[in-house]
């Protein structure tokens, strides 16, 4: 079998299912993991005949597919911000939308990097923390939380964005921290990774002071499922995923609850957000004494992130 004819059995079993624009792209996508060749490489070299070993993983990947398994899981990776990540079923597919958010934070540190007044000596700040017995929000290499880090996504863009920023990530699944550290290994990136229940008082209460939260937790409501894809419902991790109706809010009341004691003053808390609680979000988060809360939306022009500042 041709690297050619592969790609086209690709589609065609997979176009009934995805439609033909979809199902090509997962095409590329199987066939550039199975040969490791990229797309125009793939047409110079359309005749060339996949090994017996390439053969058996496009039939494989290909089966998998039409269990309805998403490419990511069957490749094995998936892409954000620029960055290849390792992705199984213990952790969340990247998805566009949590890119925004990364890059809302990253952008706001940097600018608050070149404000007036933040240019002060690493002496002078210490200085400063020691005459007022607090941290201060200056811009400068600032200690960042992610909250629910599943593939490490948020973290490892954020460190390799801001390399002088001390980045951590806290996750409830085991599974999901070995991939992320695997991530950051990969990347060559020096995020600390911690076992830590964000809904467990006791566990939180060691972490320290933080400049930025940011978390994308749980936030798919049980009602919610009928009208969702079969195979992030069969395959995604459900931990990741949904909340009870009854308390749709329930990471993000815990979460600001939790950076009203852990995040310096001024510090920045951000948040992925479902689309249908944007203003109950914010609501949520002005009761709790936060300030300047923004909501903002996404490439789709949903409400999809909220920020707020610690008074």
């Amino acid at each position: 079998m041709t690297i050619q004819v592969a790609f086209i059995q690709i589609i065609q079993a997979l176009s009934p299912i995805h439609g033909d624009r979809e199902a090509a792209s997962i095409a590329h996508i199987l066939m550039e993991h199975i040969t490791g060749l990229g797309k125009m490489d793939r047409i110079v070299y359309k005749d060339r005949e996949l090994t017996e070993d390439q053969a058996d993983r496009f039939q494989k990947g290909l089966d998998a597919l039409l269990r309805n398994e998403p490419v990511q899981y069957v490749t094995g990776t998936g892409w954000f911000y620029g960055m290849e990540l390792q992705v199984t079923p213990d952790v969340l597919i990247p998805r566009p939308e949590t890119e925004e958010l990364a890059e809302w934070i990253i952008e706001d540190v940097k600018k608050a990097g070149k404000q007036p007044g933040n240019q002060e000596t690493g002496l002078e700040m210490q200085g400063r923390i020691l005459d007022t017995g607090k941290r201060i929000v200056t811009g400068l290499h600032p200690s960042i939380l992610d909250i629910g880090t599943g593939s490490g996504a948020i973290p490892l863009a954020i460190k390799k964005n801001l390399p002088s920023a001390a980045v951590s990530a806290i996750d409830i699944s085991a599974g999901a921290l070995e991939v992320a550290k695997a991530n950051a290994k990969k990347l060559s990136l020096d995020v600390n990774f911690s076992l830590v229940d964000v809904l467990d008082v006791n566990a939180t209460a060691a972490l320290p002071i933080f400049d930025i939260i940011v978390s994308n937790p749980p936030y798919i409501c049980e009602q919610e499922r009928a009208g969702m894809q079969e195979q992030v419902l069969d395959y995604e991790p459900n931990i990741a995923l949904f909340v009870p109706d009854h308390d749709p809010l329930r990471f993000y009341r815990r979460i600001g609850e939790l950076a009203q004691e852990k995040l310096a003053p001024g510090g920045g808390l951000y948040f992925e957000i479902n689309e249908a609680y944007g203003a109950e979000t914010v609501k949520l988060l002005e009761e709790q004494g936060y300030v300047e809360v923004v909501l903002k939306q996404d490439l789709f022009g949903k409400d999809r992130m909220v920020k707020a500042k610690k008074l």
